[in-house]
């Protein structure tokens, strides 16, 4: 799997090389474009790959691993191409760092450190290695939002935070937890339609809270919307990754006692949910004290 994402990396750098070569420079668009042809075609040859593979009947461990290493492969490969190549315009001097194009390489390297940061809390929860910890909701949605308003108004989009009520806690792994809740607002991002809100928000009873991504992308055509959490699903045009970003929210909610599911709303957007247990008052108060 992953000599087939490095091979068509060559592609891309051999179609590259031989622009300059002839002196014939690639606008942005036509390289957003090769990226996406090369993407779909990593995109079909993974997703095949891995469903033989479980078809098979190899270790679900040794599946997922792999699983793992070719989405990590394959779109850290596409940021990081994207990003060289708008250095490269930068470079020139004809445009300018505040513009569109640096705009680009902002979101390249913002999606690239999202995703580094979720394969970090992959390692971790394939290692079983766990560092629970009793914290308030409202401080950890606090530092989450304050990095996703800046993605979101890099791609044009509004987020929406709802107040958290005060005292409400949880125990779990932040590092994973915060990865899963990231991966959904980046989930969201990618599939809202331009100029629209995402909206974050958290709900609590005595027994359990409820985190909540919603997006305005219109709704999911009718059928079973939990089927996206299956590894290597794609239900959108847009065939940029290999289907494994909403799978690892799951394994990353499931490893803290919690589940995700997700509904449509027809014609308005999607709701993801994490529900994990809520932690008694009584005991984080003794904790804090």
């Amino acid at each position: 799997m992953s000599q087939v994402v490095h091979d068509y990396g060559d592609v891309c750098q051999a179609v590259t090389e031989l622009a300059v070569e002839l002196d014939a420079p690639i606008s942005t668009d036509d390289f957003r474009t090769l990226n996406r042809c090369l993407d779909d075609a990593i995109a079909g040859a993974v997703t095949e790959y891995g469903r033989e593979r479980n078809q098979s009947g190899i270790d679900g461990e040794a599946a997922r691993g792999s699983e793992r290493l070719g989405f990590f492969a394959h779109e850290l490969r596409n940021l990081m191409n994207t990003s060289i190549m708008v250095f490269e315009v930068l470079k020139t001097g004809n445009v300018g760092v505040a513009g569109s194009t640096g705009t680009v390489l902002y979101r390249s390297l913002m999606a690239s450190h999202a995703l580094i940061t979720r394969s970090l809390a992959e390692v971790r929860l394939t290692q079983g290695v766990q560092h629970r910890e009793q914290f308030l909701v409202a401080g950890f949605i606090e530092d989450i939002a304050s990095a996703s308003t800046l993605e979101a108004k890099a791609r044009g989009l509004r987020l929406t935070v709802t107040p958290v009520e005060d005292g409400v806690a949880i125990e779990a792994d932040r590092q994973v937890l915060a990865a899963v809740v990231g991966n959904l607002l980046q989930n969201a991002f990618k599939f809202t339609r331009p100029g629209t809100t995402v909206t974050l928000s958290v709900g609590a009873s005595p027994e359990r809270v409820l985190i909540e991504v919603q997006d305005e992308c219109g709704g999911l055509p009718s059928g079973d919307v939990n089927e996206l959490f299956r590894p290597f699903e794609q239900r959108s045009a847009d065939r940029t990754g290999v289907g494994l970003g909403l799978a690892f929210s799951r394994w990353g909610a499931e490893a803290n006692d919690g589940h995700i599911h997700a509904r449509s709303l027809p014609g308005k957007g999607c709701v993801f949910t994490i529900d994990l247990p809520r932690l008694p008052v009584r005991a984080f108060e003794v904790v804090q004290a």
